[in-house]
Formats: C-alpha cells, structure tokens, sequence
C-alpha cells in the first residue's frame, strides 16, 4: 500500500495512532506533525486493559517501557463517598480477568435476589480477583504456572509514555515532523491536500489524521464538522492538578473520590502519585476547587497548581472526507473510569478495519461513523450513571446531578430493568453492547452504589451467604499467588 497518512498532532494519541497504522500497513508512509510548543494535557495517566493489548500488538515489553514511563499496574478503580445510603463507604469496579468466570455466576445471582430483598452479600470487590488484589496490595501480575489470563491497565506519566512511543515510532520508520502548522490547503473538491507549516513546508497526504486535541484544528476548524455538547449530561467541566510524593509500595488501583462540586483522582505512579479535581465551574469556581484540593491532599501552596478546563461531547462526524478525528478532537468524556485511551485505541482499529474492507475508500465511512459514536454514547451512558445515582445531599451540584433527567433512552432502559429486577444482561445484548462497560461493569456499578430496593422481612438467604463465602475463600486462594505490587 503506497498511501500516505498524515497525523497532525503527537501525544499519546497520535504515536498510538502512528504505530497501529504503521502495523496495518508497514510499507505506508506515516508522517507526524507535532509542534513543539504545544505540551501534552498530561491528566489522563490511568487506562483500561486495552492498553496492554496495544503493547502486546507492538511488541513492546513492559520491562522496557514501565520504567521509562514511570508506569506501575492497575487492577481497577476504588470509588469512595459517592454513595452514602450503600452499605460501605467505597466500592471497587475491578477490570475483570478469565478466572471471575467461576465467581460472576454468584455475584449475580446475589444482586439479583439482593433487588428482590434478600439481605445478601453483594458487594463487588468480594466477589472479582482483582478486587480482592487490589485489597491486598497485591499486583495483577500471575506467575507463569497460573492457567488464566490476568487482565489490567497502568498508571503511567502521559509526558513520558508519548515520548518513548514517538522514539519507538521514529525507530520503526514514521517520519516525526517538528513543526507548527499554520495552514492548510484544499482540493477543489474539498479534501485536505496538505498541512502548511511555519517552516514553510507543505506536506501532503491521502488520509489526515486530527490528533490536534480540543482545537479540533482539522475536524471542525477546517472541515466545518458541528461539535455536539453534552453539557445536559454532565456537569464537570474543569480540573484542577496537583503531584503528591510518591510512596514506597504503591497502592494497584485509581482511587476516585467524591468531593463537594466533583470528584478527585489519586494516581500512583514510580516518582510520584498524579491528583485532580474535576469539577464543574457552574458550581464551583477555580480557587475554591484549588482550596479544596489542597485541604483534601494535605498540600500547601508550595505546591504548584495546575488548571485546565475542557468541554465533553463528540462530533457529529469522526471521519469527514478524508480526515479522522482521533482522541480529544474527537469528543471527551471527562476522566471518570479511564476511558480516553480506550476510545483513541477503539477509533483507530475501527477506522483500520473500515477502510481496509472498503478497498482503501471512503466507502463504509457512514458505518464507522455509527460505530464511532455510538461508542462514545455508550461511555458516556455509563459515566452519567455515576452521578445521577449518586445519594449525596450535601451540595448543590450532588442534588442537581441525582435531579437531572437529561438521560437517553438505553441509559434509562438499562435503569428500568434494574430496578424493576430484570435481566439486565439482557437488555445489553438488545441494545448491541453499545460500549466496553459489560454486565459486570454496570452491576458493579448499580451494586456498588447499593442501588438496591429496602430489605424484606427474610432477614438473609442463608444459601447465598455460602456461595459468598466459598468465592471468598476460592479468590483468597487464587491471590497467594500473586506478589506485593
């Protein structure tokens, strides 16, 4: 294949994106344009598994680029004060592994019959191993004689991991161009030709890549595609960083915690742990978020802060004529749950697989388009269901979250059945899986919460209290071994 891609942008996004181009069609010419004055955001330092199939795919060890990037593993999240009226002050969504196929029949079959007032043991940590490793400090790393595959993420500084992608990328033969572009020219059919850079070169290409980030320099400032808000759905817009010390053993997971006007991120990396504040400016202005932080993190203002705001929603088109948008240019869904490079990941093997069985056209451009956004839909479903099922009471923006019905329909289907004690395995597979949060991930969610209708007059369901304490003593068995992160 003789085309050339051009990627306007670096960052994770666009080395990622060079690198699983250059591996569907090595012999391709693979140009990044990257300005040297602009930096990375830098706040999205956590990921899902899919991360590490990437690495896997590029044949990159984590040996080699653990350290450079100061990455440490990742079994999960543990969310804490985002539910009050639960039975316990936190709750973890582990990333779930080929082993919990012997104890997800018991979870949930125990929120099941927890919705139907049973007083049974449903919480999601007990019941999935890498909730039980997270528990215990214990990395997600099996020995070679563990007969399941053991999924997780990382933790990462997003500074470092673009570089040593970019070094990698360039080693493998993708031209790196370090230049800003300040034009961009046009077919007379409206394709972009080229990007014109401030060094006067004009580089061409057969399929532009928008890596540009929020600026969305070739998606909508160039080719004019409308930006859809999802304001009404989530409120955040804002965040506030600070670094805090690393520690001697860090913890395997992201802790999320709920704060008066957002939430706040706690990230352990090797040479420090990364925090922030998302919160939203409508009912919290910047210093106040500032100060909260601060007060939270125990961090005086020696510590320097850093602000950053950003607006969540996608556009209406990912590919328009011959450009893709991948990555903050395409939409955001503010960090909850790690979602970004899942969707920058997701885009790009979408975009591979389309254009491949389309001859190298633009012929099933529509159908990624669907896919694209349907996705993204999907995850954003997920996330709002974070705040909308909140029971804080304690501000304003918590009572305005759990008020707000700007919900879509497969959100509220799933909901209904719910809490109507259906099948909502069911009622995924209906809507065609629309995002990677599966069953488990909605029912770690929905249980997690303590989302559960009041207990009956049958005080507990002795069978269930069993088949709780069998998974138990099975996951503590399956941990002994697995060593200290």
């Amino acid at each position: 294949m003789n085309q050339r891609f051009v990627i306007l942008g670096g960052g994770t996004a666009g080395w990622i994106t060079a690198h699983l181009l250059e591996r569907a069609w090595p012999d391709a010419s693979i140009t990044v344009v990257e300005s040297p004055e602009i930096g990375t955001i830098g706040v999205g330092e956590g990921s899902t598994p899919s991360l590490k199939r990437f690495f896997e795919i590029i044949g990159a060890d984590e040996t080699d680029w653990m350290p450079r990037c100061g990455a440490t593993y990742k079994a999960g999240i543990r969310f804490v004060d985002w539910s009050p009226a639960a039975p316990w002050r936190d709750y973890r969504h582990p990333f779930t592994t080929q082993i919990d196929v012997h104890t997800e029949e018991a979870f949930v079959l125990n929120c099941r019959n927890r919705r139907l007032g049973h007083d049974v043991p449903a919480r999601p940590d007990d019941f999935l191993l890498n909730g039980v490793l997270s528990a215990k400090g214990l990395a997600p790393v099996a020995p070679p004689n563990f007969p399941f595959r053991i999924e997780y993420g990382y933790h990462f500084d997003a500074g470092l991991l673009g570089q040593y992608l970019r070094e990698l990328a360039v080693a493998r033969g993708v031209v790196h161009r370090a230049a800003k572009v300040t034009g961009v020219r046009r077919t007379e059919n409206g394709d972009i030709a080229a990007l014109v850079t401030d060094r006067s070169e004009a580089i061409a290409g057969d399929i532009f890549v928008d890596c540009s980030g929020f600026q969305g320099l070739l998606i909508e400032r160039t080719l004019g595609v409308p930006f859809h808000s999802f304001k009404d759905n989530l409120f955040n817009d804002a965040a506030v960083v600070l670094p805090t010390d690393k520690t001697d053993r860090p913890p395997v997971e992201t802790v999320a915690t709920a704060l008066s006007n957002g939430w706040c991120w706690s990230i352990p990396l090797q040479h420090r742990f990364g925090n922030g504040y998302v919160y939203a400016r409508n009912f919290q202005s910047a210093d106040a978020a500032e100060t909260e932080l601060r007060q939270t993190l125990g961090v005086g203002d020696a510590v320097e802060a850093r602000h950053l705001t950003f607006r969540v929603g996608q556009v209406a088109r990912h590919w328009e004529r011959n450009c893709v948008a991948v990555g903050l240019s395409q939409g955001f869904i503010e960090p909850l749950e790690a979602t970004a490079l899942h969707l920058v990941l997701g885009t790009v093997e979408q975009f591979i697989r389309h254009y491949r069985e389309g001859g190298c056209t633009d012929r099933h451009r529509a159908a990624f388009n669907a896919v694209a956004a349907e996705r993204m839909d999907g995850v954003r479903d997920y996330i709002v269901a974070h705040y909308k099922l909140n029971t804080r009471t304690d501000t304003d923006y918590w009572r305005a979250n759990a008020a707000n019905e700007a919900l879509s329909d497969p959100l509220l289907h799933i909901l209904d059945r719910w809490f109507r004690r259906g099948d909502v395995a069911e009622e995924l597979a209906r809507q065609g899986q629309r995002s990677h949060f599966g069953n488990l991930s909605w029912h770690c969610l929905l249980a997690g919460y303590g989302a559960f209708p009041p207990v009956s007059e049958t005080a507990r369901d002795d069978m269930d209290f069993y088949a709780a304490r069998r998974v138990g003593a099975f996951l503590d068995g399956c941990a002994l071994n697995f060593s200290p992160a």
